[in-house]
């Protein structure tokens, strides 16, 4: 109802189409675990764009009418589920790129960040207003900005809630690239086409000990890294990779 697709080129593209602002209501987050789990199983796609439709807002945050109406069994629950979608998207096998074409707040940052990378166009702003609100944000905001930023930042961000633009959030690595409005699809596409070419099983796997690796002490970390490394060596693709390095030719990667 709330999420069209397509796929080309090996690369699915979804957008969150609920104007004019894309707000985040349970019924979203479960469309979205569902079509991401559509996505994870899907051998035919090897990447995914995700944005939001129009160009005022990628995602202006959760659905606050939906919340205003929750007691705390209620905002548990409708947490728990976005929080669960927010993990999914982080942890899938396959890259995830946010092409942030409006506002992100809130709930809309929150998603972005979960994903791996994040181009925003020139007209995009940030922010976390939830302490405006009386509340804070609670699908992995705090966690996940604090990562990008640091501890300092993060709280500034958090506790000021105050918008900024594209070029501060790039200062800021919150998003790895800006550009005009009229070429974000394009070039996040043209990212996700990339990324598509690559051998399936070594990203995941690099994504594998980069996310999970991260959350450790240094010496797990280095093992978690050796273990994906075995892994991504144990393929045809690295076989592949590596002769045709050596014959000097584009590798065919099969994701075996």
């Amino acid at each position: 109802e709330f999420l069209l697709y397509e796929i080309e080129n090996k690369v699915a593209v979804v957008t969150i189409n609920r104007p004019p602002v894309n707000p985040l209501s349970t019924k979203v987050f479960k469309e979205l675990s569902y079509l991401f789990d559509e996505l994870e199983a899907n051998d035919e796609v090897r990447a995914i764009v995700l944005t939001g439709s129009g160009e005022k807002a990628f995602v202006a945050g959760a659905d606050i009418n939906e919340m205003a109406n929750l007691d705390l069994v209620g905002i548990n629950k409708m947490n728990k589920t976005s929080r669960g979608v927010f993990s999914k998207i982080e942890n899938l096998t396959k890259p995830v790129i946010a092409a942030i074409n409006g506002l992100a707040l809130g709930g809309g940052l929150e998603l972005a960040l979960a994903c791996d990378l994040r181009i925003s166009s020139t007209k995009a702003k940030f922010a976390f207003p939830e302490v405006g609100l009386g509340i804070i944000p609670g699908g992995g905001g705090t966690k996940r900005l604090q990562k990008i930023v640091g501890q300092g930042v993060a709280k500034e961000l958090l506790y000021f809630g105050e918008m900024f633009d594209a070029y501060r959030a790039l200062e800021l690595n919150i998003v790895n690239k800006v550009t005009p409005v009229e070429e974000l699809q394009d070039a996040a596409k043209e990212w996700a086409e990339k990324l598509a070419q690559k051998p399936p099983v070594a990203l995941q796997m690099v994504k594998l000990a980069v996310n999970t690796g991260g959350n450790t002490d240094i010496e797990s970390g280095l093992i978690i890294e050796s273990t994906c490394f075995a892994n991504a060596f144990s393929t045809e693709d690295r076989k592949e990779g590596l002769k045709a390095f050596v014959e000097k030719r584009k590798p065919v990667f099969a994701g075996k």
